[in-house]
């Protein structure tokens, strides 16, 4: 008796990655009726579980530092379930003469189970940075091109703030912020006084009812998760939608190794480990969505090499992995004496700042180029393990003594955080390391990093604006740094804030860039890559906003696409 050989199920869309640009493209995609499967390399999120927000330090072993304190290096065992610096058994590596670190999810939802929730525009100038300054490139599309979308996505997921007319800070679809708390009316009256925009934030947190979801109850523990999903995560609010469609398939722990062409030079599978058996299996669809995060968007496509493509999938540029950016950070802050004299009260709110400072010196000429905003917080927030090392480096005693000490300090710090737009250079990219592989035989990256003067005079800015702001307040300021050495005026590391992005850049012309003005790959005609890696300029807003704005975009052009065979 003849054998009968089935031919496997071909998808309509494989999506590769959870998180905001995943999650988007999953919902959009389902709700316009095709039939996806989304792989992710991380387990389930289960939140009732999962999330710790609620959870009291006394109430964990080791008061959520972890043995040896080692969990502190993760932000802490109440952090949602995420990812971390270090995963064991999949290394990276950095050139010599380079620092960068890499912070990698692995779990359903990615990155969106515990980011900030900062939630900003980018601005129409920030799409047209070279014709602006001369300085890297311009976007293929215009804020004109993305405005709708980012209505679409702030109308979905709910987004705070108000509306400034601010140049540099585009508004939007908003809920009724929250009232600023007595740190946050100390810091605008000293930002007034020196002139500094200060403004109600903009946070994807919802503070009414919104699509089945209540209003954020305000524990102020966004970090730690959010069992009412008050705050977005694509886990909670994206996912979710694509699987009430019916056509929604998600595979979890499923490292993906390759993406494979066939004959015809288009996508036609992707080769992946279930981590679970320890096995290579395919997927095979008619359509390809890459939402990895921006790096290992770009380790896939490197990776996925051919007699057709010998230097990576998409990759006839040669731009798959260059142009490298994070954003420029620098942090200090000061205390407070008033807030020590302040009756002790609740000030708790959402999990971040309920006021910030966009980008105010736009309209005049600086020592760098581009901008930053700055995000600041502070008062009685839950202590935790470390709250009080800093302090311990400059009290005297211990004991009675020392314990009393950290009583009369706590709440009466203010902490500020810039965020700046790092201009690509060519030293700042990242590749396959030919040396080196993960423990699933699958090559790891190696990067390189190099911060240039304009970040460093921006550093510094940060640096003297944090001091006028505290002493303009009444305040006391502690932060030390030095202008020179590897971190001058305290400027992070590379990857250190978590935006890392532009490896798998958007443009018009295939010799210059790797994807469309739809995230749709030049060279493969069937591939798209909707994360950060599509950015061509990284200012000085979080990005995950742009990214889901995005991914909506390149989803609904798929979705056209291929009502017209065109893929």
């Amino acid at each position: 008796m003849a054998e009968v050989t089935r031919a496997p199920k071909v998808y309509d869309v494989c999506i590769i990655g959870s998180g905001a640009a995943g999650g988007t493209a999953a919902k959009i995609l389902t709700e316009g009726g095709l039939n996806v499967v989304m792989l992710e390399a991380g387990g389930p999120l289960n939140p009732a579980q999962d999330f710790k927000e609620h959870v009291w330090p006394y109430q964990l072993p080791h008061r959520g530092a972890g043995v040896g304190g080692k969990a502190s290096a993760d932000f802490g065992e109440f952090l949602a379930p995420n990812g971390s610096w270090e995963i064991e058994g999949e290394p990276y590596t950095t050139a010599p003469g380079s620092k960068f670190r890499w912070f990698r999810s692995r779990i359903v939802g990615g990155r969106t189970n515990h980011w900030g929730r900062i939630a900003l525009r980018f601005a129409p100038v920030d799409f047209r940075s070279r014709s602006t300054d001369g300085m890297g490139d311009d976007w293929p599309i215009t804020y004109e091109d993305v405005a709708p979308y980012y209505d679409k996505v702030e109308s979905y997921i709910g987004v705070f703030g108000t509306k400034e007319n601010v140049p540099s800070a585009p508004d939007g679809i908003f809920m009724p912020p929250p009232k600023p708390r007595c740190t946050e009316t100390i810091i605008k009256k000293a930002c007034d006084k020196l002139n500094v925009t200060c403004i109600p934030s903009r946070m994807a947190i919802i503070t009414q009812p919104h699509n089945g979801r209540p209003a954020c109850h305000y524990c102020a523990q966004c970090g730690r998760g959010c069992v009412s999903a008050s705050n977005f995560s694509s886990s909670q609010v994206m996912i979710p939608a694509a699987e009430k469609t019916g056509r929604f398939t998600l595979i979890t722990k499923a490292m993906v190794r390759e993406i494979i062409v066939g004959k015809d030079g288009k996508a036609q599978a992707v080769s992946y480990i279930d981590k679970s058996a320890r096995i290579e299996k395919k997927i095979y669809a008619k359509a390809f969505v890459v939402g990895a995060s921006a790096c290992e968007s770009a380790r896939l496509l490197l990776n996925s090499k051919s007699a057709m493509f010998p230097d990576g999938l998409a990759n006839s540029s040669g731009v798959v992995g260059r142009y490298l950016t994070d954003s420029v950070g620098s942090s200090g802050g000061g205390v407070f004496p008033q807030l020590a004299k302040m009756p002790k009260h609740n000030h708790d709110g959402v999990g971040g700042m309920h006021m910030y400072m966009p980008w105010w010196k736009f309209d005049r000429k600086n020592d760098f180029l581009r901008g930053y905003h700055i995000e600041f917080g502070g008062g009685r927030s839950m202590p935790g393990v470390g709250e009080f090392d800093d302090l311990c480096e400059v009290v005297e005693g211990y004991g009675a003594s020392l314990k009393q000490r950290c009583r009369d300090v706590y709440g009466t710090y203010i902490g500020f955080a810039g965020r700046g737009e790092m201009i690509p250079n060519e030293n700042s990219y990242c590749e396959i390391d030919p040396d080196t592989a993960d423990e699933w035989g699958i090559p790891v990256l190696r990067f390189h990093w190099q911060w240039s003067d304009n970040e460093i005079k921006m550093a510094r800015d940060m640096q003297e604006t944090f001091r006028a702001i505290v002493e303009a307040g009444g305040g006391t300021y502690y932060s030390k740094v030095e202008s020179d050495g590897p971190n001058p005026y305290g400027i992070a590391d590379g990857g250190v804030i978590i935006h890392e992005l532009g490896v798998v850049r958007i443009g018009n012309n295939p010799k210059t860039s790797a994807l469309n003005g739809y995230c749709q790959a030049h060279d493969v005609k069937n591939l798209f890559v909707t994360d950060a890696a599509s950015f061509v300029s990284n200012p000085d807003k979080n990005p995950t906003l742009t990214i889901m704005a995005l991914s909506w975009r390149a989803s609904e052009y798929l979705l056209d696409q291929a009502k017209k065979g065109n893929l």
